[in-house]
């Protein structure tokens, strides 16, 4: 039966009407009839063999239109301008179309393996996923996109590979990349310092120097320098070449730290830097400008750049400069009297976990609210176990009564108008209570850490020096300042002194002669060192766990000792830190750290310097902070001897590089 029914159907309907009126013609005359049969055969022999006909042209037709698609898709497939591999999980060629052959000059067998004409390309890695992959061979960049064949057109899994060689694209992608453009904000941060005592001639040659040694880097990079004061240059990179002023560690900062004034003092350079991406050149600068004012705030002789969003520091070994003058210290008295004067109420905190010189300079600024009549309160965290003994002696005292609060203490929202002043410390988490920077606007800062990248959003003010040995000595230079009528208690006195005598470790670390006019400024006041001295006195537990702690310590090459303690111990945090401070008293040792259990899964890093090594540097890969001869960090689900490992290998790390620096420099 012919398959084109609809045709054969058609005929078969008017052949029945046909055969129903020939039998009509019988009833009239059979001769007719027999005609008309007849011709009824004829003509249904005839429908039945056109039928068939158009049938077998039909079908030849479509196989014509089959056997030519065929070719067609078969030499589309053959001549795409994209290599099609189809690979088995031994990483061996099963097809290919021409276009590899072109590509590699000739081509390749069957069986072959990928890995003979491209050893770059790892099918291991994309076997059973669909997505995009990079490789890179003589000179060319590809792009594969592979995707798994359904084993149902196939016995054994197969992967296809789709090959673009994008080798003109991938070098156009690298202008674009090496041509982003760099923006440097230079400064002499030490500006003041160095030319104080210098005569006009000295002045000119100094900065003439300074001059010559920024332009030929800049030059020599094939940057763009103006200089837009004495002490200020504008520069611009672009990618390339920051990459490679990356890759040489910023040594302009070595460069020029060689120069020195006739007084024997060198002279520091602080860049702030940031790369366009997508913002606009307003934004470009202001980023560059932000990261100046944050080198600077970490010291200063360093370069603050911003990548993709991410902060990175460079140099930092200079120690910072103390300032002869208080005239910042007299503005900032100012202007924290009068915001402490428009505030109803005065809220001070430290870090979590405070020690003597954070409850010091809260208890001093605690002193300038009472002065001016306001009410005050010290948020103190839970864990606080070093200054107990201070802190009752304060709590006895009916005169400091409702003084002191806890984080969960504070239930009413502080009103508008309230000030909260954050003291040794500006990064939000690690605060006694991080809660209270969302419930009170209005926010001071005053530290003496190295300001971090983490800094505690839109303060109203800000006081950091890093040259300064400790809070407590810049809240005691606030209170000189902070008006006549202002007497500190023999108490707050105490609690300053305490706090400037654990961290220059009595006098005998980062002390300048502002440290000691503070000191003598509240021995006046009625500061109690043999108060202070009792406070500090160890109980026989504490002397015996801080024996083993330095026992255990382990001596490295440069001068780094690290040791750690084994046990959670309720005062573990001390007892590191002075192993710690302890350590640095052995000759030729240059870096103490010891790590120590915190908590469950925290363990603490307490790491101290000479002051020849910038242990900040090496807290901050371990996401923590501090000063440059005093750091520490806390990690988190990281094992104990872990982090030691970390510790010692990044300290090693540090020290190598420092010293080859050194000697590069000195060469």
């Amino acid at each position: 039966m012919p398959r084109n029914l609809s045709a054969w159907v058609d005929l078969t309907i008017h052949l029945i009407v046909m055969l129903a009126l020939a039998l009509v013609t019988f009833c009239y005359s059979t001769f007719v009839g027999a005609a008309a049969l007849l011709l009824w055969a004829v003509l249904a022999a005839f429908a039945w063999e056109r039928c068939r006909d158009r049938e077998r042209r039909f079908e030849r037709y479509c196989m014509g239109i089959i056997r030519n698609v065929s070719e067609v898709m078969n030499y589309a497939v053959d001549r795409l301008p994209q290599a099609i591999l189809l690979v088995n999980q031994e990483g061996h060629l099963e097809w290919c179309n021409h276009q590899l052959g072109d590509a590699l000059g000739e081509m390749p067998e069957p069986g072959t393996a990928v890995a003979d004409f491209w050893p770059h390309f790892n099918i291991e890695s994309i076997w059973g996923t669909e997505g995009e992959h990079r490789f890179s061979h003589a000179g060319h960049s590809y792009r594969v996109y592979h995707r798994m064949v359904a084993e149902s057109y196939h016995s054994e899994p197969l992967i296809a590979l789709y090959v673009e060689d994008e080798t003109e694209y991938a070098a156009l992608e690298k202008r674009y990349y090496g041509s982003r453009t760099a923006l440097l904000y230079i400064q002499i941060d030490n500006y003041d310092e160095i030319m104080q005592g210098q005569s006009e001639t000295e002045k000119s040659m100094l900065l003439l120097a300074v001059h010559e040694k920024i332009d030929g880097w800049v030059g020599g990079l094939g940057g763009f320098l103006r200089s837009i004061s004495d002490d200020e240059y504008v520069a611009l990179l672009d990618r390339k070449s920051l990459d490679h002023a990356i890759a040489e560690k910023f040594d302009i900062l070595d460069q020029v730290r060689k120069i020195i004034n006739t007084k024997g003092m060198p002279v520091t350079l602080s860049i702030g830097l940031s790369l366009a991406a997508e913002q606009t050149l307003r934004e470009l600068g202001e980023e560059a400008e932000a990261k100046l004012d944050l080198a600077l705030g970490r010291g200063g002789d360093q370069v603050a750049l911003d990548i993709s969003g991410k902060t990175q520091f460079f140099g930092g070994k200079a120690k910072a400069i103390e300032k002869h003058t208080r005239v910042k210290a007299r503005v900032v008295a100012h202007a924290l009297r009068d915001i402490m004067e428009n505030s109803d109420e005065v809220y001070v905190m430290g870090h979590h976990n405070e020690d003597y010189d954070a409850f010091g300079a809260a208890m001093g600024i605690a002193c300038m609210a009472r002065s001016l009549g306001k009410k005050v309160h010290i948020v103190l965290s839970e864990m606080n176990e070093g200054i107990d003994r201070i802190v009752d002696l304060v709590r006895k005292d009916e005169a400091y009564e409702g003084l002191f609060l806890r984080p969960g203490d504070i239930t009413e929202t502080p009103s508008l108008s309230s000030l909260l002043v954050v003291v040794d410390a500006h990064i939000p988490h690690i605060l006694a209570d991080p809660a209270l920077l969302e419930r009170i606007p209005k926010v001071v800062v005053i530290d003496h850490h190295r300001r971090s990248e983490h800094f505690i959003k839109n303060p109203l003010l800000v006081y950091i020096e890093t040259a300064s040995s400790s809070a407590s000595e810049l809240v005691t230079e606030l209170l000189m300042y902070f008006g006549d009528n202002i007497r500190p208690t023999r108490l707050d006195a105490t609690a300053l002194y305490s706090g400037v005598v654990v961290d220059t470790k009595n006098f005998n670390v980062g002390a300048g002669v502002r440290t000691f006019d503070a000191a003598a400024y509240l021995r006046r006041a009625g500061a109690d060192p043999v108060l202070v001295r009792t406070l500090f006195q160890s109980d026989y537990e504490t002397t015996v766990s801080l024996a083993r702690a330095k026992a255990n310590a382990v001596y490295y090459p440069g001068g780094l000792i690290v040791g750690s303690l084994p046990d959670l111990l309720p005062n573990g945090q001390i007892i590191a830190a002075q192993a710690a401070d302890g350590m640095l008293r052995v000759d030729s040792v240059r870096m103490s750290i010891y790590v120590f259990p915190l908590a469950s899964d925290v363990v603490g890093i307490s790491a101290r310097s000479s002051g020849e090594m910038n242990v900040q540097v090496i807290m901050e890969a371990f996401g923590g902070g501090g000063h440059a001869n005093v750091a520490g960090a806390q990690v988190k689900g990281v094992p104990l001897d872990e982090v030691r490992a970390q510790v010692v290998e990044k300290a090693k790390a540090y020290i190598e590089e420092s010293d080859q620096r050194e000697s590069h420099t000195a060469g």
